[in-house]
């Protein structure tokens, strides 16, 4: 009775937890903030400029300058509005699915700072002279033109600078309306222009002794509740200079988002059908704690109020990918305990205490990568560490506690004691007990020699280094807007373009490409790429343009020289700083030259990404950076778990006297591991493909930066990492022997 209640307790804790993602997911799904590049809208990142000389910017100055934008924002009726100040000079603001991307950008960039000036530019009258909130949209009683009306504080003053203007007689007896007037800006000079900087000028023929003043402009209704909402919001107390902005239309948005969200359907179910093919009832479990894993991650993320970005999806299936790893690492060590001869209960302990430490170490050094690219990493790059993160961290829980739960569930239960088989294990693998032999470690019913072709590995790789190194200096890096400054405009068409005819409508807005790159499986899409930074108010026409010639809103991203010196600068720091902080805790779990030679395994990963850029000629974007370190904590996850078995064969040592015995225990740790490596390779790789042939076009180059180093990441973790360390490790001990079970020198170094 007791045996079949744990069988019922399974199947209900199964049941409820299905009924619970089933009427719950949903909600949760549609509550998770989306990114700009799933819903569009768009990002700018401002420099902070003092507006009077010795005006000093402190953060009270900065909060008060946010708490201004918020209020701005708040008149455009945002809700998912994001303003952050970065650093000690620099706003971020992110605005998502806003509707006119235009009016957005000039409500939060103008400062805001109205003056009423006469002809000779000597301020009479500023914003603190209007009263708050008075400003509002209004028709001319005469001519019935749109205007803005407003409020002052103090007519009687109002009538002292009226009577004044009136004196200078005509035509100097102008009240000139300015808003963000700067030094050096000239009525004189600005009236002679079809578009002058001042908003209106009027002619004052007697003195108003009035609180109501009306702006006449060339405005429509629009605009003219534009310039109301700017003046209510008040003026900001500084100057902001843009020197970075991005903006993806809603098409772009929506077409990625179902693009993404398709492909990682393919992907889970892809990842669902090789576990259980290849481990049978235990990958059901595991199959079952990953679409839990997937519910918990985006339960969490929506608690957090977090962004999903693109990247961020990514993330998601990348940490189903090191879910799937940490089952692997379990289920190898149970069919390991089952070969040889174990009863089920005793395989299932055994294998579960085994894998523990390895699972642990490889998760600590991919939380490490994540943890610098969060800290280094811009707003989309931040998005996808955090899901990185927040995926590692309930990978982890589901594979360690929840698949050991339901597994443990059946195994108790005794059902399966005589149904090894559901364990994927072959009944002519099993070895007597009795016989208290380890059985042989095998591949395919073979024990290949692999350190025997070290020498091989270890010179392909150095020719392959030399090749990449050439390629590198020869044809060098295509670096996107993002590291070389410029400007992006992508078009999306309902039929197809050609770069012909991209090219002739940027002719007509005094435009001309470094590049245009055609996009889409018809060419419905076209990314032109400049060299120049776009000014707002060119941003501006080639939104109006693209809107009215092809009926959707181009995307379009602007970014300055400093912003791109500071990416390439902070990813160089990303990935120096989570080199050291792996081998530091490498060395600490391990021993030092482990540490040195899984760095070196990840940094060959990682340039191997880089050759494969330069030689494809493909642009390298900032979301290449989240990659290469992404590559970098899975590569040393890989990497790890092998050192992991290492360590453990030579603990059971009494003491490792030759080369020759070290070798064999190096082999047979890779010979051990190989499955775990492959299988878990390739599951991730599904995921990643998945993305590479299904996903969003933007996603594209991220997903062959995954790609590329999840291969070079498997074969530096089997065939290169190891070979170093047994190398370098074994001519210490040529003459002296170590011994390896009491970790302490009793001849030579410790290993």
């Amino acid at each position: 009775m007791k045996k079949r209640g744990r069988i019922v307790a399974f199947f209900l804790i199964v049941i409820t937890l299905f009924i619970t993602v089933g009427t719950t997911v949903t909600g949760i799904a549609k509550d998770i903030n989306l990114g700009l590049d799933l819903q569009g809208g768009f990002e700018v990142l401002y420099e902070v400029e003092p507006v009077d000389e010795g005006q000093e910017i402190d953060r009270t100055l900065m909060e008060s300058t946010v708490q201004t934008l918020n209020d701005r924002v708040n008149r455009l009726g945002i809700s998912e509005a994001s303003i952050d100040i970065e650093g000690e000079d620099r706003i971020r603001v992110q605005l998502a699915g806003v509707d006119d991307q235009t009016e957005a950008r000039d409500l939060l960039s103008t400062s805001a700072r109205l003056s009423f000036r006469d002809v000779d530019d000597n301020e009479m009258l500023d914003g603190s002279d209007v009263k708050e909130g008075s400003a509002k949209q209004d028709f001319d009683p005469n001519t019935n033109a749109p205007i803005v009306t407003l409020q002052l504080k103090d007519a009687s003053e109002f009538a002292e600078v009226t009577t004044e203007i009136m004196n200078k007689g005509v035509p100097d007896n102008l009240l000139v309306i300015w808003m963000d007037y700067q030094e050096g800006d000239s009525f004189r000079e600005e009236m002679t222009k079809e578009d002058p900087k001042y908003v209106s000028a009027p002619s004052v023929s007697e003195p108003l002794n009035t609180a109501n003043v009306m702006i006449s402009g060339n405005f429509t209704v629009e605009s003219a509740q534009q310039l109301a909402n700017i003046i209510n919001s008040g003026s900001l107390p500084v100057h902001m200079n843009e020197i970075f902005s991005t903006s993806v239309g809603a098409q772009f948005g929506e077409q990625a988002l179902n693009q993404t969200v398709f492909s990682a359907f393919i992907g889970i179910g892809l990842i669902l059908l090789f576990i259980i093919i290849v481990y049978r009832f235990p990958g059901i479990v595991a199959g079952i704690n990953l679409i839990i894993y997937i519910y918990i991650v985006l339960l969490v993320f929506e608690l957090m109020n977090g962004v999903l970005t693109l990247p961020g999806l990514a993330a998601l299936i990348l940490g189903m990918g090191m879910a799937v790893d940490a089952n692997v690492i379990t289920f190898e060590r149970i069919k390991e305990e089952l070969r040889a001869g174990k009863s089920i209960m005793a395989a299932f302990k055994a294998g579960t205490k085994n894998s523990l430490s390895a699972i642990v170490d490889a998760n600590i050094t991919t939380m490490i990568a994540a943890v610098v690219l969060f800290i280094f990493g811009t707003s989309s790059v931040q998005g996808f560490a955090t899901m990185l993160i927040v995926s590692i961290l309930v990978s982890f829980l589901t594979a360690v506690f929840g698949t050991r739960l339901l597994l443990g569930l059946w195994v108790k239960s005794r059902f399966l004691n005589k149904r090894k088989s559901w364990f994927a294990v072959k009944k002519e693998d099993i070895q007597d007990i009795s016989e208290k032999k380890e059985p042989e470690a095998k591949v395919f019913n073979r024990q290949p020699n692999i350190v025997k072709h070290r020498k091989k590995f270890i010179y392909a790789t150095l020719i392959l280094v030399v090749i990449g190194t050439a390629s590198l200096v020869m044809f060098q890096l295509n670096p996107g807007i993002d590291f070389t400054s410029g400007s992006r405009i992508e078009i999306l068409a309902e039929e197809s373009l050609d770069a012909a005819e991209v090219e002739n409508a940027l002719a007509e807005l005094e435009l001309e490409a470094e590049s245009i790159v055609l996009s889409g499986e018809n060419n419905e899409g076209a990314a032109a790429r400049f060299d120049t930074v776009l000014s707002e108010s060119k941003i501006a026409e080639v939104t109006e343009y693209f809107i009215e010639e092809y009926g959707n809103e181009p995307s379009v991203g602007v970014v300055s020289p400093i912003v791109g010196e500071e990416l390439v600068k902070n990813a160089i720091y990303a990935v120096a700083i989570a080199s050291v902080f792996m081998i530091i805790y490498v060395a600490f779990r391990f021993e030092l030259f482990f540490g040195i030679t899984a760095v070196i395994a990840l940094l060959h990963d990682a340039f191997f990404v880089l050759v494969i850029f330069s030689i494809t000629r493909m642009e390298f974007e900032v979301t290449i950076v989240a990659a290469i370190l992404t590559i970098i904590g899975y590569s040393i996850n890989a990497t790890i778990v092998t050192f992991d078995r290492i360590r453990e064969n030579v603990r059971k040592e009494k003491q490792v006297k030759t080369y020759k015995q070290l070798a064999g225990i190096v082999n047979k740790s890779l010979i051990q591991t190989l499955t775990r490596t492959i299988n878990t390779s390739f599951s991730t790789l599904i995921a990643v493909l998945a993305f590479l042939v299904l996903g969003a076009e933007s996603i594209f180059g991220f997903a062959v930066a995954l790609a590329v180093g999840l291969l070079a990441g498997t074969y530096s973790s089997l065939f290169l990492a190891s070979q170093l360390w047994l190398t370098w490790r074994g001519r210490t001990i040529k003459d002296k022997p170590i011994d390896f079970r009491k970790k302490k020198r009793v001849e030579g170094p410790q290993v």
